[in-house]
């Protein structure tokens, strides 16, 4: 078979529920026509039964931890907490199992941006549930921190290796096994979830070498959406500004130090700065049903930061 050919197999094999079924009638009351629905209910589990990975939960106050949590909170069936760095991830199991004790918590070390691990894991999950829900990429590093004319290859490299390929390989090796049906999953479904940053969209919010990979991480969102077209899988990108996670933590230690920490976060318009739970309610909503029609997005949570331009209140005419 061409490859044309096979593409076009591929993609029949892997169409979403609401193409093949359509959205269904909701019947009437009265005279006009009920309220449509394609997640279920929002008062109960948001993520009911689902499998999730989440890299980057290493650290005591990072997003990855919180959103681990909220999965395993709203019913996850399993949630797979991965970092390079496994320091704390035994602690996190324990204390995910204790609060939520029907979930399966399992720890992997390896490095994000490693494409035999990354297939490792994804394939553990498939061989254990025979299915992937949610994949959260959410692992990165600050990089060097130098300005553009000190920074080396080898440390831009480096930093896009990290931030930009581990998203590549979330997005191609979940996307496949998002497309695996059976029994319990009929028809193919997921999201993906990669964390960028205000940095990847505009300047000004973090080195070169960061801001450069962050803002290919959102475009990877962009362009593998499309490609997905049809299959119900769905990837967005979220854009944090800041928060207090391990990776901004010497800035919040040296503000308290100072007695500078309402300073912190003072350029947008709620004045501070935000706790990794609020980026992790977000990967909530993007990891469940009630974003269904949320696809190929760069989603800001950054207390308003991207929405303007700095300027210093009443300065201006």
């Amino acid at each position: 078979m061409p490859p044309s050919g096979m593409h076009a197999k591929r993609r029949l094999q892997a169409i979403s529920q609401q193409l093949v079924e359509g959205i269904p009638d909701a019947g009437k009351f009265e005279d006009i026509p009920k309220i449509r629905h394609v997640a279920g209910d929002s008062v109960g589990p948001r993520c009911k039964d689902k499998v999730a990975i989440v890299t980057g939960t290493n650290s005591p106050n990072g997003i990855g931890r919180a959103s681990a949590h909220q999965y395993a909170h709203n019913g996850a069936k399993a949630v797979y907490i991965c970092d390079y760095n496994d320091s704390h991830l035994a602690t996190h199991k324990r204390e995910i199992e204790q609060l939520y004790p029907g979930v399966d918590v399992h720890t992997r070390r390896f490095d994000a941006a490693d494409e035999a691990a990354v297939k490792a894991v994804v394939d553990d999950a498939l061989q254990r549930y025979g299915r992937l829900d949610i994949y959260f990429a959410n692992a990165g590093i600050t990089g060097p921190g130098k300005l553009f004319s000190e920074l080396t290859a080898a440390e831009f490299d480096q930093t896009m290796h990290t931030n930009s390929t581990s998203v590549f390989l979330a997005a191609k090796y979940a996307s496949q096994a998002m497309r695996v049906t059976s029994a319990t999953k009929p028809y193919p479904s997921g999201s993906i979830i990669c964390t960028a940053s205000v940095a990847g969209l505009r300047s000004n919010a973090g080195s070169t070498d960061y801001s450069a990979a962050k803002a290919a991480v959102v475009s990877i969102a962009q362009t593998c959406a499309y490609q997905m077209a049809g299959t119900g899988i769905r990837i967005n990108a979220i854009c944090p500004g800041v928060i207090e996670t391990g990776m901004t933590q010497p800035m919040y230690d040296a503000a308290r130090a100072r007695g500078t920490l309402n300073k912190i976060g003072q350029l947008n318009p709620l004045q501070r700065g935000a706790v990794a739970d609020e980026v992790a309610r977000v990967a909530l909503f993007l990891g469940s049903d009630e974003s269904s029609y949320v696809n190929g997005q760069a989603w800001a949570v950054c207390g308003g930061l991207s929405a303007g331009h700095p300027f210093v209140p009443g300065k201006m005419s």
